[in-house]
């Protein structure tokens, strides 16, 4: 069969629906997991050797674990240990483990870039903000991670992209992404390659672009500088 048989308007646009789908899982998981990550850092740098402890667990466990097994657990582990703990058996939406625990992996990674964003801030911007008698919460969100921010905006970029292709893992638990659909429209031609090949292209698209909108981003936060 050739090839413009198979990459059909109906089939590009199967596609560019799976892509959809890869951008709202990883747009969603790095927004919770950008917030998990602000949290997990302001733990990480209190004064309380509690927070400390149950932020380091945190990212010591979520990083040292594969994102695979964590969204397996989720998806299959959490159904059976609702059924242990209530006696009823509770059906759970791939879409919204994946997104849960794919949020949970890049908040653990997150945390790390905001922290050293966070102490890369000169500590007289601190004492100044202590002198002036602001709260600890207004100090953070408004002087400290405006400025750490603009430290860790490559990194942050870079995550995201990694999510977007990580987005691909949750294919295992039956949501329907850019390579599931790569993958089903291929067992259907008997075909994987082609397929698989347009599947890489649109992922390139994806990352290239989130890379050139970042770099003007980071440009236009020069200027200001």
């Amino acid at each position: 069969m050739n090839i413009q048989d198979m990459l059909t308007i109906e089939n590009v646009g199967y596609l560019l629906n799976g892509a959809k789908m890869s951008l709202f899982i990883a747009l969603l998981s790095f927004t919770f997991g950008t917030m998990l990550g602000v949290v997990g850092a302001a733990m990480k740098i209190s004064k309380n050797k509690l927070l400390q402890w149950i932020a380091k667990i945190y990212v010591d466990f979520i990083r040292g674990t594969p994102m695979l097994l964590q969204i397996l657990f989720l998806y299959l582990g959490f159904p059976l240990i609702y059924k242990a703990i209530t006696g009823s058996f509770i059906r759970v939406n791939p879409y919204f483990v994946g997104i849960i625990a794919i949020s949970i992996n890049s908040g653990a990674y997150t945390t790390e870039l905001i922290r050293g964003g966070i102490q890369s801030i000169d500590k007289g911007q601190w004492e100044a903000c202590q002198t002036l008698g602001l709260p600890y919460g207004l100090t953070m969100r408004k002087i400290i991670l405006p400025q750490a921010f603009k430290n860790i905006l490559p990194p942050l970029v870079s995550e995201f992209i990694v999510l977007i292709k990580d987005s691909c893992l949750i294919s295992c638990i039956g949501a329907v992404e850019l390579l599931q659909s790569a993958q089903i429209l291929g067992a259907r031609y008997y075909n994987y390659v082609v397929f698989l090949v347009a599947a890489s292209i649109i992922y390139l698209v994806m990352t290239s672009f989130v890379s050139f909108l970042a770099n003007r981003l980071e440009k236009r936060l020069a200027a200001h500088d």
